[in-house]
């Protein structure tokens, strides 16, 4: 697994989002991104996590920030999950791991004694310019916010 760290520009990228508008990473230039992956929409950590931001979107949104949530999930799935807990941020339905690839999320994962290939649970901080300026490998699915915030 080949993760971006501070300093790196993330590749541009282009998918879709819950509603199947196309989303590339070049629609933000000029804007502070976070962008935050999890594994499967509606589980309970994801679920967690997600509500956790938008709670908190307004103090994240006054510091400049853009937010964006990824994962491999289909953009019906995305779309039925910022449906029902309303999120105010865009949902990425990277089916084709075109953004997971771009940000070297993808990996060997062990879960119960089993090992599988899927999403780490990883958020970026990027710069106007497209640079990443903070990772945060250990996320707190729900004090998340605040660990952006800090």
């Amino acid at each position: 697994m080949n993760t971006l760290k501070v300093g790196d520009k993330v590749p541009d990228f282009t998918t879709t989002d819950q509603d199947g508008n196309a989303v590339s990473l070049s629609d933000f230039v000029g804007k502070k991104l976070i962008v935050f992956f999890y594994p499967k929409a509606s589980t309970p950590g994801c679920t967690a996590e997600a509500c956790n931001l938008r709670d908190n979107y307004k103090a994240l949104q006054d510091q400049g920030y853009t937010l964006l949530g990824v994962s491999a999930d289909s953009e019906k799935r995305q779309k039925n999950f910022a449906t029902k807990y309303e999120f105010p941020f865009q949902l990425l339905a990277d089916e084709d791991h075109s953004v997971i690839n771009a940000f070297g999320v993808w990996g060997l994962k062990k879960f119960m004694g089993k090992e599988y290939d899927g999403i780490h649970r990883k958020t970026f901080k990027v710069d106007e310019q497209g640079i990443v300026t903070e990772v945060i490998d250990k996320v707190k699915t729900k004090d998340h916010a605040a660990q952006l915030l800090e």
